[in-house]
């Protein structure tokens, strides 16, 4: 019934424009990227999206928010259409914000939300964007209520590009670990995990026990692989169109992808 999308990160990888424009507000044609990823959670059947954002982020909250201002200025304008996508914007369900203080790792980060839920959560990080008739999320659920157990989402690889990612290690359906960006010789699979998830919220017992990795953070895929010891998580290998938009390239061609799509829809 409830999301959680790290937003956070301070988006060093697009600098110097994320220095004043959060990473997650960064146009897909004339949408933030972020408009898209709380979309499909809503479009799922998710209920309340929490997004965790830094406390320089306070545009995310006004993209958001209502403005009564702006919607009576467009009316009288006739300009009907924009008054239309920010009711869009409005009524996409109910989101919660959470101010995040100190960076340190994605398990912490989520773990802020921990006296929200009560139940089994998506999460959905902000660098992954997916279009697909079927939202990907929602694909994830279906897997959740057959089996009951935690699901990540997956995509399959070349073996060039296994270092990039936490590659999935298999019991015939099950993940029973995730290899941290191996070389390719040293992968037990071309299956990634890549920005979607469904967990039980023993979650966040397993986040209090974690120790930092070595580059100092707290990463949520430790804290599954103490929850892989006594639960099953499973992969979802999604149908749809994958962006990685946290590399300048993924970014473009997302937008390019867009643009195409709105050209044949004449928009």
């Amino acid at each position: 019934m409830k999301a959680v999308i790290p937003v956070a990160g301070l988006g060093t990888r697009f600098l110097p424009i994320t220095k004043s424009v959060p990473k997650p507000m960064l146009p897909i044609i004339d949408k933030p990227a972020l408009h898209y990823i709380v979309k499909e959670a809503f479009d799922s059947g998710i209920e309340e999206v929490i997004l965790i954002v830094n406390k320089n982020q306070n545009n995310i909250e006004k993209y958001f928010a209502q403005d009564e201002e702006l919607k009576q200025k467009l009316l009288k304008a006739g300009k009907r259409e924009l008054y239309d996508t920010l009711i869009e914007i409005e009524n996409l369900g109910k989101i919660t914000i959470i101010e995040e203080e100190t960076l340190n790792g994605n398990a912490l980060t989520i773990n802020l939300a921990k006296d929200l839920i009560n139940e089994p959560f998506a999460v959905l990080y902000g660098d992954d964007l997916i279009f697909s008739d079927v939202p990907c999320l929602k694909q994830l659920i279906d897997i959740h209520e057959k089996t009951g157990g935690n699901v990540l989402g997956a995509r399959k690889v070349s073996s060039s590009l296994v270092s990039n990612y936490g590659v999935f290690k298999l019991d015939e359906d099950k993940i029973i670990s995730i290899v941290e960006k191996p070389e390719a010789k040293d992968a037990p699979s071309n299956l990634v995990f890549c920005g979607r998830a469904i967990l039980n919220p023993e979650i966040f017992k397993e986040i209090e026990h974690l120790k930092p990795a070595n580059n100092g953070e707290y990463q949520i895929t430790d804290a599954m692989e103490r929850m892989m010891t006594y639960q099953d998580f499973y992969p979802c290998i999604f149908t749809g169109k994958y962006f990685d938009i946290g590399s300048k390239l993924g970014f473009l061609e997302a937008n390019n992808y867009c643009a195409a799509i709105r050209n044949m829809k004449g928009e």
